[in-house]
């Protein structure tokens, strides 16, 4: 599929046990709506043929045999446009099988028994099944020859990335799950048939099993537990469907009996992840079998959630969570450069604007940490030509207020004097006219810095460091830059989340910042800073997916016009998304010697760790991609 897409589903018919004729006519039911909405591969639950909850009927011939003919009127109605996992018992060899027949184009292409066979507390399916053998074998099943055996791959020739492998239930909750040498071997993508239960607390401890899983194995996982229908003797089932995606749960359900949980896998996203985990287990066990297939693949619109931005966590508890754990990280990050210099002072360049609040903000809590007077955070405000009254007013109110040391020094006169000194009209307000009062207050930051024994703490974010939006040898240089992983998007967050527990006198400070429009404050009237780069959620967007998962420029500019449609026109993403890579690689320069400063999140641009990338990279080809949708 374009883009790297898979559109999978998985769902629940609503069965009654032992009738194989009616569950074949919802199963075909179900198929039919998948191929209607473009699904390529569908995944349905364990026995879903007879149902799980047969009992001793499995050791009846008639169940066995209806539903082997069951399951030939089911394969006549499964097309060459998807693929679909079912679950049915299986007799081989006076042996009987839970297993998941794998089915395309009216085609057996494998069968697949449950490794793990559970025989302890309400389960007890050893009474009637065998584990899966060792080694595949050959069988003939609803009239096709095809071969039996849990280590195989059935591989798309139409979508190489798409390969798919099956375990079922219990499978996934042993200590060496099948789906994690499927995943080393080569799968991409694991279907799970299941039959789990319902009881309070277990769904929680399957999501973080299932999490976990998925995570470790950088795979594709579509789980389908059987629901509505089976017996409620002993149990009870929810029917409890879930995709999920190297970790991330993108897609749920429960309770949806003879409906389709559809979503989209990024299987491009799936082979990066493992391609960039030098780590990721590549095996090769000769007993497994790579079964070919062929998929008619029907392109669709994308059915999946991505969050606007996906530096935040969407979740309100989750996110107040997230932003102190980020903020104490850059404390604990400033805290140890502190205790290892014996530094017990800290400049900071306060502006007003969120950058320079949210540095202070983290220099308090270390200083905490380190039972520090906050009198030795040295804040200097040193307005100038564009400096508003709104920035300056709330600058020296914050530090007053946190009881640190502030110092107002205009630098006007100062920046005239150095236009002198380089024959600069003063009227001139180009790119020297800014970036000398940049440079001018970094000189000064340094310099007190010497006379106090202390350090001059970084503000610049991330979001600022991938579009070069600093002045080299500028704002862009500091001792310790407590921002530098911090996107401008999270920025506002994290501010905005510390604002909620301060007193109410500081917490109007803060507020009135977050009101703020960003803004250099370098020339005089009004200056925004998204005017002139572009909107920071459009910037973080193209960053996440360009750094964190290696999306081309296509791709991303596809995913933007998806989440931020009726936000930004179509050519407003494409104006910025081709200005993003025009700055990211002709600024790499700045990141090359940009200092120290704490990761705190997947995305960090360190030359020293995440990113070891040449400041002479040529940004032509990822140019040449985007401009082709022109």
């Amino acid at each position: 599929m374009e883009y790297g897409f898979l559109k999978v589903a998985s769902a629940n018919p609503k069965i009654k046990v032992a009738s194989c004729f009616e569950n074949a006519e919802k199963i075909i039911f179900l198929i039919k709506e998948a191929v209607k909405e473009k699904v390529s591969l569908l995944v349905l639950p364990e026995l879903c043929v007879t149902g799980y909850t047969a009992g001793d009927l499995f050791l009846q011939n008639t169940l066995i045999a209806k539903s082997e003919e069951a399951v030939k009127q089911i394969i006549k109605e499964v097309p060459n446009s998807i693929i679909v996992c079912i679950g049915c018992p299986v007799s081989f060899r006076g042996k009987l099988f839970n297993c998941s027949l794998v089915i395309s184009n009216r085609t057996i292409l494998g069968i697949v028994p449950k490794k793990n066979i559970p025989n302890y507390q309400e389960f007890y399916e050893l009474r009637w099944f065998t584990p899966a053998l060792e080694r595949a074998q050959k069988i003939i099943f609803a009239g096709q020859k095809t071969l039996l055996g849990y280590k195989m791959i059935f591989c798309c020739n139409d979508f190489p990335l798409f390969r798919l492998a099956v375990e079922l239930c219990e499978d996934a909750w042993v200590t060496l799950p099948p789906s994690s040498f499927h995943s080393a071997n080569g799968a991409t993508v694991i279907a799970n048939l299941s039959a789990s239960d319902e009881l309070a607390g277990k769904s929680t401890y399957r999501d973080t099993l299932l999490g976990g899983l998925t995570g470790r194995q950088a795979s594709g996982y579509i789980y389908a537990s059987t629901g509505e229908g089976e017996s409620t003797s002993d149990l009870v089932f929810t029917g409890y469907n879930m995709i999920w995606e190297a970790g991330t749960r993108i897609a749920q359900c429960e309770n949806c009996a003879d409906k389709l949980l559809i979503s989209d896998l990024d299987l491009e996203a799936i082979d990066h992840e493992r391609r960039l985990r030098n780590t990721f287990t590549c095996a090769e066990d000769p007993d497994y079998i790579y079964v070919n297939f062929d998929l008619k693949i029907s392109e669709s619109t994308l059915n999946r959630f991505y969050p606007r931005f996906p530096f935040v966590p969407d979740d309100d508890s989750l996110r107040s969570e997230r932003c102190s754990h980020i903020t104490n990280l850059q404390a604990l990050g400033l805290k140890r450069r502190l205790e290892h210099i014996g530094c017990k002072k800290a400049i900071i360049g306060l502006s007003g604007g969120l950058d320079s609040t949210l540095a202070l903000l983290v220099t308090l809590k270390a200083f905490k940490m380190l039972n520090l007077d906050n009198l030795g955070i040295i804040c200097v405000t040193m307005p100038c030509f564009g400096t508003t009254e709104r920035t300056k007013g709330n600058a020296e109110r914050l530090a007053e207020a946190y009881g640190c040391t502030l110092r107002i020094i205009d630098i006007t006169s100062a920046v005239l004097q150095h236009f002198k000194d380089i024959n600069h009209d003063e009227n001139l307000q180009d790119v020297t006219y800014e970036n000398s009062q940049a440079r001018e207050r970094t000189q000064i930051l340094m310099d007190i810095a010497n006379q106090e024994k202390g350090i001059v703490i970084g503000t610049g974010d991330l979001s600022e460091m991938a579009l070069g939006w600093a002045t080299y040898n500028g704002d862009h240089m500091s001792m310790y830059g407590v921002n530098s992983g911090v996107p401008k998007t999270l920025v506002k967050v994290l501010v905005k989340e510390i604002s909620k527990q301060e007193k109410p006198k500081i917490a109007k400070i803060l507020d009135d910042i977050l009101d703020t429009p960003i803004s250099p404050e370098l020339i005089p009237g009004k200056q925004e800073t998204e005017n002139l780069v572009g909107p920071y959620e459009l910037h973080d967007f193209f960053i996440y997916h360009a750094l964190r998962w290696g999306l081309g420029p296509k791709k991303i500019y596809y995913l933007s016009k998806y989440v931020f449609n009726g936000i930004y026109t179509d050519e407003v993403i494409y104006k910025w998304l081709k200005s993003f890579y025009y700055r990211f690689f002709s600024q790499q320069y700045k990141r090359s010697c940009m200092p120290d400063g704490p990761k705190v999140g997947s995305v960090a641009f360190s030359p020293r760790g995440d990113l070891r990338m040449p400041s002479d990279a040529c940004s032509r080809d990822w140019i040449n991609e985007l401009e082709e949708i022109h």
